[in-house]
């Protein structure tokens, strides 16, 4: 690591909170395949988050998994659904900008420059890796408690039925309501090697663009922008 990795990665543990995490796995969870790439092509080798995202994803399943068994009285079918929902990208994305993680990540010049510490799926995945290297460092028992420390409100809000994730559905609720029309989805541009697909797409209502999704398939491109959109919207209808 240089300097500037150095500080990035000792801000990061402060963020966390956990000051015994390895840093050298740590860095490795801040590092974004795009960084990666920059400078392995200069001769100086650097890991991608990628295998730690893995990791973290699968560790991340069970905390949940487990929490949800021994805290709460849920059929199978609840469980899987809000264990799923939990740790959707959405979810992951929200949890990871409140933490302000996405200003440490660690991006090519490249990726920087078309907004890559705003994508959801590169800012849900850097949470897993972080995760990853908690308990690559420390263990299941540390990093049980940091997920359920910042998931716990997501969990509680889901038994509830209080999580709403399904924002295509609920934008289409608040246009019929006003303004008696349907929103479009309009695909931007896609970006990325097939079999790593980045898809932008808009979500218009009236002609006007009220929200921009970025995900890894238009599915959760298309949630991401009508969630920016109801946002956008319901604010337009509260100011008339």
């Amino acid at each position: 690591m240089n300097d500037f990795e150095k500080k990035i990665v000792k801000k990061v543990k402060k963020i966390i909170d956990i000051e015994n995490i390895d840093e050298e796995l740590l860095f490795e969870a801040l590092c974004h395949s795009s960084y990666s790439n920059d400078y392995n092509s200069k001769g100086r080798p650097i890991k991608s988050n990628e295998r730690l995202e893995f990791l973290g994803d699968s560790v991340l399943n069970l905390i949940i998994a487990e929490h949800l068994f021994k805290n709460y009285n849920l059929n199978e079918g609840d469980m899987a659904r809000i264990r799923a929902t939990v740790g959707s990208e959405l979810i992951l994305f929200e949890t990871a900008k409140r933490l302000k993680l996405g200003e440490y990540i660690l991006l090519s010049k490249n990726e920087e420059k078309f907004g890559g510490r705003e994508k959801h799926s590169i800012i849900s995945d850097l949470f897993e890796a972080i995760l990853g290297a908690i308990y690559l460092s420390l263990g299941f028992e540390t990093t049980r408690e940091f997920a359920i420390k910042n998931l716990k409100n997501f969990i509680k809000q889901s038994i509830e039925g209080k999580l709403f994730l399904d924002y295509k559905t609920r934008l289409q609720e608040l246009t019929q309501k006003d303004l008696k029309i349907r929103p479009e989805y309009k695909l931007v541009r896609q970006e990325g090697p097939p079999h790593n697909r980045t898809f932008i797409i808009d979500a218009i209502i009236n002609g006007k663009r009220y929200g921009r999704g970025i995900g890894k398939s238009k599915k959760i491109a298309e949630q991401l922008a009508a969630k920016e959109a109801c946002e956008n919207f319901s604010g337009d209808m509260d100011g008339k």
